[in-house]
Formats: structure tokens, C-alpha cells, sequence
């Protein structure tokens, strides 16, 4: 099944004076890349209400902590299956296809929860949101890192991450004002109005110029294009590097994984970037915050408008992330990221550790997370979406984001289904010095393999890596000359 184009040429061709001075940020890229990062806002929304539901939930239900476990986690299973088959619908249907797949069972599984009679009803609810969550989470960067031009490429991708935020802070706020109530199944319906709009935005936006190109659409193609750059040279050469990408091999993904060394390494690190992000600890705190909150002698109502100022924080760096993304590039911000992270988790173990009581012990714990939000926030959150976007080979990118996508919630998964379990056994302090290690752990990978891809091509991207490369040294343009030398994957399996 392929997709139909919605656009036909373009032959209007603005003036130079526009095509130099009009702001890449207010063309139409930018426009469809917003409209396509209305995903992650659905992804912070349908993550983010559990948080605040939870306890009124367990309290109409008389759940124990692992079904609370299980409430919270089924979205997470539903998202890794979701992630696995949008490799499949992104590569023959289309990226804009998968997300309208993605906005239906978004409606779908939050009617299912707020009407939910019982504990599997809404269990069922929760997997078909995550089935959704896991579709956009995949397409949505891997959609807007195929439309956007090289320049504008990270901080287009992070506004998806920065709509996740959002999502989370408005569900925390939400949350918050109808705690008092005890309104789960609004809090849990709220997010069908956005995942409407969501739906609606999906039948707007154009197709993935890449994408079309792979199905041998060129017309279609330069179309796209035609809409998407600020002049008709800027769009005729990126549909000849598009080609040219295309042509140079016409293996699957699943081929080029087992034929080609450079793939694997890049596919290699992709999984590694995914799985540390869900083991840097941030989306458990913020699932369970109240509970973790209330365990350091908050009050219920106390715990989840504190969990609001995390929301609040977590959105605040994001949008700094999002300035300084294309500025100070991946690796600074990313290294950054985790040593932040990673300093503020021991902090917060010491602080429960040592049970400061009072006034002090309530800033003290809010000052630590806040401080964790932030340095996750700035790195950790974002860039891994960035970077697996960009360091894939376009005929095994589909394949590569799909499998670090379903990593990333199967992680997420295993995580939060053991983490009530793991604070009971080991005890708060050692649970968040065990996180700790893990954000230590991503700074060394970030150190060693990341690559810095700030301002550089995809096409480039993926000659310096097929060349074999070291991963960190791939991020760089590729000469007249040695594009004319660059070797196909074959050559360097």
C-alpha cells in the first residue's frame, strides 16, 4: 500500500531578496514539524495524567503496588510493540500514515481508560495508548528529520521532545487542579481533545520527501521539496543527494544489518542511546513522583503540585535545549546533560539518606529533583531522538529507529514495573545511587561514540559512517573528492 501525494509541482519561484532574508523557522517545514510534534505531546499527556490517577485509582479499585506497577507500565509494553510495527507501516505505508495510525488509537485508548469499570478494562486502555505512543514516538522524529533542512535539523527535532514536556507539565497541572475531587477518569480523558487535533494535523502534512523517493516517486518528491526549501536550487540539489543515497543501494534494512559492519556499529549505538535514557531514572521519578514525594513526608495534595514544579522544569530546559542544540552542539550538551544528572541523583540519595526533616528536608528533596529535571532535560531527553534520526543509513533508518524505539520503551517498561519493588528492597537511597550509575554510565558513551552532527547533512552522515569512520569522527561534510570515492556499504562490510 503506498500513500497518495497530496501536492502537486511547484513552479512559483520566490525572489532572492525572500529567499535570503525570510527566516527558515517560519516556512513550512517548521509548520509541518510542529504539526508533527503534536505527537509528543500526546506522549507527555497519556504518560504524565497516570501520575496524578494513580492514587484515586488504587483507592476505587483497592490495587496493590504491583498492579499500581502494572497501571503504570502496561503503556510502556503497548508503546515497545507499537515501536516494532511502525518500522513495518513507516517503511511501506509511509511516516505520515504511521502517525495517523497513531492518532486514532490515541482516541481509542483514552476512551477506554476514562470509562474503564475495572482494573483490566483500563489495563487494555493503557496498551492501546502505548501501541500509539510507541507509533509517534518513532515517526514523529524520524518524520521531521526528513523534512527539515540540515540547519534547522536538531532544533526542529527537539521541539518533539519539548511537546513532551508540555504534554507531561499540562497533565501534572491538570492532575493537580481536579486531585481535590478525586477525578481520575477526567484526568485520564482530558488528552482526547489534543489527540483529536493531533489526528486532524496528520491529514495535512505532506509526505517525507525521503520516503517517496524510496518508493520511486520522484515527482512527488521534488514536489515536496518544492514546498518545504526557500528556492527551487536549494530543493533540486537535496533531491539529487536524495537519489543519489537511494541508488548507491537498494538493500532492506534487515540485509544491510547483516552485510554491513559500519550499520551495525550505528545501530549498535542507537540502542545504547535509547536504553540509557529510559535508565537515567527520569521517567519513573516522574510517573511515581507523588509516591516518591510522599515517602520523603509530602502530603498527598503537597506531592502533586510538587510534581507540577518538576513538569515545570523539566519544560523549562527543554526550550533552552532547544536554542542551544544547533549552537553548542550534540556531544557539549549531552556531556553536560549527564554530568548534571548524575551529580544531582547522589545528592537526592544523601538527602534521603539522611532524613532531613522540616522546612530544609522539603527543599532539599525539591531542589535535588529540580536540579535532576533540568540536566536531564538539557540533554539526556532530547538528544537521543536527535541522534538516532541522524547517524542511521537511510535504507536501515526505518529499521534502526524502530528497534532503539522499541529498546527505549521496553526499557521503559522493565523499569517502571520494578521500581515501587526496588525502593521497598534496596531502600530510596540506593535505588536513585543505582540511577546515578547509569547517567555515569551514558556520559562515558557520549565521551567514546557520540558524534557531533551539528550543521552536517544526513547524506553526509551516512557517506562518513559507510566509509568506516569511527562513530564520534562521523559528523563532519564530505569533500567533492571523497564523495566521488565513497565506497557502498558492501564494500566496507
Amino acid at each position: 500500500m503506498q500513500d497518495a501525494g497530496p501536492h502537486t509541482p511547484i513552479h512559483a519561484e520566490p525572489a532572492q531578496g525572500d529567499e535570503q532574508n525570510a527566516p527558515s523557522w517560519l516556512g513550512h517545514a517548521s509548520l509541518f514539524a510542529v504539526a508533527a510534534g503534536l505527537a509528543g505531546l500526546m506522549f507527555g499527556l497519556d504518560t504524565g495524567v497516570i501520575a496524578g490517577a494513580l492514587h484515586f485509582i488504587g483507592h476505587e479499585f483497592q490495587t496493590t503496588t504491583m498492579v499500581d506497577e502494572w497501571i503504570v507500565s502496561t503503556l510502556m509494553l503497548g508503546a515497545a510493540g507499537g515501536a516494532l510495527l511502525a518500522s513495518f507501516l513507516a517503511r511501506e505505508w509511509g511516516r505520515r500514515v504511521t502517525l495517523s495510525c497513531a492518532g486514532v488509537l490515541f482516541l481509542v485508548g483514552t476512551a477506554a481508560c476514562c470509562l474503564a469499570h475495572s482494573v483490566p478494562v483500563l489495563l487494555v486502555g493503557r496498551f492501546i495508548l502505548g501501541v500509539g505512543v510507541g507509533l509517534a514516538a518513532f515517526a514523529a522524529p524520524l518524520y521531521i528529520s526528513e523534512i527539515t533542512a540540515q540547519k534547522d535539523r536538531g532544533r526542529m527535532i527537539s521541539l518533539y521532545q519539548m511537546a513532551i514536556t508540555i504534554g507531561m507539565l499540562l497533565a501534572y497541572f491538570s492532575d493537580s487542579l481536579l486531585a481535590a475531587g478525586g477525578h481520575w477518569r477526567w484526568m485520564l480523558g482530558i488528552p482526547a481533545v489534543p489527540a483529536l487535533l493531533f489526528l486532524l494535523s496528520t491529514l495535512i502534512v505532506p509526505y517525507s520527501p525521503r520516503w517517496l523517493v524510496t518508493q520511486g516517486r520522484h515527482k512527488e518528491a521534488a514536489s515536496v521539496l518544492g514546498l518545504l526549501r526557500d528556492n527551487r536550487e536549494k530543493a533540486r540539489a537535496e533531491l539529487k543527494r536524495i537519489q543519489k543515497q537511494v541508488n548507491k543501494d537498494q538493500t532492506g534494512g534487515f540485509e544491510l544489518l547483516k552485510t554491513s559492519k559500519p550499520f551495525r556499529k550505528s545501530f549498535a549505538l542507537g540502542l545504547s542511546l535509547q536504553a540509557l535514557q529510559q535508565l537515567t531514572g527520569i521517567n519513573v521519578l516522574l510517573y511515581y513522583a507523588p509516591k516518591v514525594l510522599e515517602r520523603a513526608h509530602f502530603g498527598s495534595s503537597a506531592a502533586i503540585w510538587a510534581t507540577t514544579l518538576l513538569g515545570a522544569a523539566n519544560l523549562v530546559a527543554t526550550i533552552i535545549a532547544l536554542f542551544l542544540i544547533d549552537r553548542w552542539g550534540r556531544r557539549p550538551l549531552l556531556v553536560t546533560s549527564c554530568l548534571i544528572a548524575c551529580a544531582s541523583l547522589v545528592l537526592f540519595g544523601f538527602v534521603l539518606k539522611l532524613h532531613v526533616a522540616g522546612t530544609w528536608g522539603a527543599v532539599l528533596v525539591l531542589g535535588t529533583l529540580v536540579l535532576f529535571v533540568l540536566g536531564y532535560a538539557l540533554g539526556e531527553g532530547p538528544l537521543p531522538w536527535t541522534l538516532c534520526s541522524e547517524i542511521q543509513p537511510l535504507k536501515g533508518r526505518s529499521l534502526a529507529i524502530g528497534c532503539s524505539t522499541f529498546v527505549n520503551w521496553i526499557t521503559n517498561w522493565l523499569i517502571s514495573s520494578v521500581f515501587l519493588t526496588c525502593m521497598s528492597v534496596l531502600g530510596d537511597s540506593l535505588t536513585f545511587w543505582m540511577l546515578a550509575g547509569f547517567n555515569l554510565v551514558f556520559l562515558g558513551v557520549a565521551l567514546v561514540f557520540v558524534p557531533e552532527t551539528k550543521g552536517v547533512s544526513l547524506e553526509d552522515i551516512e557517506d562518513n559512517l559507510m566509509r568506516g569512520e569511527r562513530l564520534r569522527d562521523i559528523g563532519h561534510p564530505v569533500s567533492a573528492t571523497l564523495q566521488a570515492d565513497v565506497k557502498t556499504p558492501q564494500a566496507v562490510a
